[in-house]
């Protein structure tokens, strides 16, 4: 399924405008967040990207029932109960909370009804059910399928109560949880139907959707889309996607081998995929009938070996000698974006230029972290996301310097294929 248009309705119910005074707003959140050895939260990015929206609730008159997964437990543990991020959430909000040691039963039901206006209650993690995700388990990979199918239905039947339950708790609902719009699970899709008319989305969701919308839907002109990584098969639908919407394709990283080796070049050891070579001969195709202008490095850091310790040296993108890989964007490449990065109105950046994770292959990736920053300083829109364009754009102190950096990893790369997602379809019905 493709979006028509991915404006947010004028007549949905809106955060910055809804009456909150004496309501119980169930939101759902992800604090997914990495813990230490000792449970300790590392990075607390996601928790403090949620304050706006559970600050607004409270300041508006409201109480707050905030509900998320953490890891993916197969039953409780308590390595993966929410409790412990609750000193890293108490920090940020500047409140202390309540916790419901399960997000079912009375208890949750009777700290919910009990709550007052400014209080907070935090439920313990969703993902303790099955019937979060709807997916049966402890099932034998080779149980008989009609076992598999009447486990399933099973598990489908009684997340309708689990979702009922989790709905009966509050007043209104709020959706801020990007980085789990694209799955159809009880917290994130199925519970909106029971707040048809107290339904909205939490600032972070307003503001990812409005980040990709101004990329695909409101561009100005010239337009880039900077992709790298590893391969091109997870890249292809976006890539097709984007060809009827930007002016210039930046392709690097490990999927850049797949194009040159297909366009009769040497790439050596280099990384590639040759049963996706007609398709990016294809794109190729493609993107020239469209007027559309791909950019793949001119010349490549290429290594003796997969090690950060490897003799190096620059050579041409389509000279790699055998035994030889590329490993890193090279000079004249860096040289060749940065022209195209500066010229461009709209910049979109997924996906790292080498192999970001060695220090010795990182400059190319670093380096368009400072040409998007520079573009954006001279009044680009630029929008980065993907795990690695993000961390190196934190790494480096730069989240400030683009317009928009997206939490949403398989969120945002599903809304850039074009696809409908399940979080945000919710709220919009």
């Amino acid at each position: 399924m493709y979006l028509c248009t991915t404006q947010i309705p004028e007549e949905m119910q809106n955060i910055s405008t809804y009456n909150f005074i004496g309501k119980r707003a169930i939101v759902r959140v992800d604090f997914n967040v990495p813990l230490n050895a000792d449970f300790q939260v590392t990075d607390n990015t996601r928790i403090r990207a949620a304050v706006p929206t559970l600050k607004k609730v409270l300041e508006r008159g409201g109480s707050l029932i905030i509900m998320s997964h953490l890891g993916r437990p197969k039953k409780a543990e308590d390595k993966f109960s929410l409790r412990h991020i609750i000193p890293e959430v108490e920090k940020q909000l500047g409140t202390s909370l309540l916790f419901a040691p399960d997000c079912m039963g009375k208890e949750a039901a009777d700290m919910a009804a009990a709550l007052k206006p400014g209080e907070v209650l935090l439920l313990e993690n969703l993902r303790f059910y099955a019937e979060e995700e709807g997916k049966p388990r402890g099932l034998a990979e080779d149980a008989p399928e009609e076992e598999k199918k009447a486990a399933k239905a099973a598990v489908k039947e009684s997340q309708k109560k689990f979702t009922a339950t989790l709905a009966s708790y509050a007043d209104c609902y709020i959706n801020d949880a990007f980085g789990t719009a694209h799955r159809a699970h009880a917290s994130t899709t199925l519970i909106a139907s029971y707040f048809p008319n107290d339904k909205m989305f939490g600032f972070l969701m307003e503001g990812e959707i409005k980040a990709i919308d101004k990329v695909l839907e409101f561009p100005e002109h010239p337009t880039t889309a900077i992709l790298g990584g590893a391969k091109v098969s997870g890249k292809i639908a976006i890539i097709e996607h984007l060809l009827d919407r930007v002016d210039n394709m930046i392709i690097g990283g490990g999927m850049s081998f797949t194009f040159i080796k297909a366009r009769g070049g040497n790439i050596g050891d280099s990384l590639c995929e040759d049963d996706q070579m007609p398709l990016a001969l294809e794109i190729m195709k493609k993107a020239e009938e469209k007027g559309v202008r791909i950019y793949i490095s001119e010349d490549v850091v290429a290594a003796d070996a997969f090690d950060n310790g490897a003799n190096t040296k620059i050579c041409p993108v389509d000279q790699i000698p055998d035994g030889w890989r590329g490993m890193d964007a090279g000079p004249q490449a860096l040289e060749t974006w940065k022209q195209v990065i500066m010229d461009s109105k709209t910049i979109l950046w997924n996906g790292p230029a080498g192999v970001f994770e060695m220090p010795a292959f990182a400059n190319g990736t670093l380096r368009l972290v400072e040409f998007v920053a520079e573009a954006t300083a001279k009044g680009s829109f630029s929008l980065v996301g993907g795990g690695d364009s993000v961390a190196a754009v934190t790494q480096m102190g730069f989240a400030g310097k683009v317009s928009y950096v997206s939490t949403g990893g398989g969120a945002m790369l599903e809304y850039l294929e074009g696809k409908i997602l399940p979080g945000i379809q919710a709220i919009r019905q």
